[in-house]
């Protein structure tokens, strides 16, 4: 993803393009999985941890990452690509390998529904499963 293309995705989130966002949605599309916050610090050599956690948190708060608890004591990120500030419209399943402890994106698998009882309203869900990837299954 460009500069122009990652300044125009902040925008549609209402977020400010400084120069340290862009370098974290650079890292984050370019990634193939979802990454975890040490996994892009290893990345991003020109900011450190904190800053990396700020604009992740900035992002949260405004729709542009899904933040994925895959079991494993720790969180992932990845770019969400809804054009919307206010809710994520493209949630899907993903999938955590027990062996490699890498977790992937099943992109066009979505969530299932689930019929919540009355009164109860749903803002997100975090659907993993898991087991062996591919490249881990192998014999």
């Amino acid at each position: 993803m460009n500069e122009k293309k990652c300044t125009e995705l902040l925008e549609q989130h209402n977020i400010k393009p400084t120069a340290n966002r862009i370098v974290v949605v650079k890292a984050l599309a370019r990634a193939d999985r979802p990454m975890s916050l040490s996994e892009l610090e290893f990345d991003i050599l020109s900011i450190d941890k904190s800053g990396i956690f700020r604009a992740l948190t900035l992002f949260r708060e405004h729709h542009l990452v899904h933040v994925i608890e895959d079991g494993s004591d720790g969180v992932r990120y990845e770019l969400c690509m809804s054009h919307h500030e206010d809710e994520d419209d493209d949630m899907h399943v993903h999938f955590h390998c027990e062996r490699c402890h890498k977790t992937f994106c099943m992109e066009d698998l979505p969530i299932p529904a689930v019929p919540l009882p009355e009164g109860y309203e749903m803002h997100t869900a975090n659907f993993v499963v898991k087991g062996y990837c591919p490249d881990c299954a192998k014999p």
